[in-house]
């Protein structure tokens, strides 16, 4: 099984990209970030036609997070749960059917810039809450994938050029310690797993010409179960993707499950 993330930075802006990728790497599971519709306008048809189950928490203009399937979606939850009143939609997980269904889930984590402001506290808040439900989640002993934007550079290593990202809030302490926290449940990192060589990034910005520079930072992750991680059979980064026409600032990154 190959499971796929990707922040697409609006999925109606480059269907066109975003599509070409789907019908050239065929991934069984793929969970997009940032697809800035509300469901009702989510281009369904266009994945459908490839044999997609979609489910979808959308959202006016920003977020907004997906799971398609070639397989049966069940048990879908929307909405990271801890917090009645955060209506960002950020969260979406659902469990892939088949003879070993496997649990996957779509997160795009909060940026948390600046940090002098209540964003870098909802940033923190938000992945206290998603420790809290991954916790629950591994009493299932289950797969599961945690899969997404999780918009944390984990160490100096996983950015070109880390000076640049001192004062940012994915690199900040609390925020890569939070992230361990969460590995720390019994997660494994699928990247440091498969390969864990630097300078494998995820993320160019559009500004500065960071694209040609490789000015790049690794920030979506894959954070598997002991039961998904005893299956992992390899990890890719579509590096090229980001040097298409109309290109997200991310490129998708696929994990390989033997399942």
């Amino acid at each position: 099984m190959r499971i796929a993330t990707w922040n697409v930075n609006s999925v109606n802006a480059r269907l066109e990209t975003v599509v070409r990728w789907f019908e050239e790497a065929q991934p069984d599971v793929a969970c997009l970030q940032e697809i800035k519709c509300v469901d009702e306008k989510f281009p369904s048809e266009a994945f459908e036609r490839l044999g997609y189950n979609i489910a979808i928490h959308g959202q006016k203009s920003y977020n907004g997070v997906a799971i398609l399937s070639k397989r049966p979606l069940e048990d879908v939850r929307r909405g990271l749960p801890g917090d009645d009143g955060d209506d960002h939609a950020r969260y979406i997980e659902a469990v892939v059917s088949g003879p070993e269904p496997v649990r996957v889930a779509s997160i795009y984590l909060p940026n948390g810039n600046p940090i002098s402001t209540e964003k870098f506290a909802y940033k923190l808040a938000w992945m206290e809450r998603l420790r809290r439900h991954a916790q629950d989640l591994l009493t299932f002993e289950e797969p599961l994938a945690l899969v997404g934007d999780y918009n944390v550079i984990p160490e100096d290593r996983d950015a070109e050029f880390p000076q640049n990202w001192v004062e940012d809030a994915l690199a900040q302490p609390e925020s890569r310690a939070a992230f361990r926290s969460l590995k720390w449940l019994g997660l494994t990192e699928a990247y440091l797993q498969a390969d864990g060589a630097p300078g494998a990034y995820t993320f160019w910005d559009y500004q500065a010409g960071a694209w040609q520079r490789n000015n790049g930072i690794r920030i979506d992750h894959a954070l598997l179960s002991p039961q998904a991680a005893d299956r992992l059979r390899g990890v890719s980064i579509h590096r090229d993707v980001r040097g298409w026409e109309k290109p997200s600032d991310h490129v998708p990154l696929v994990i390989e499950l033997d399942i």
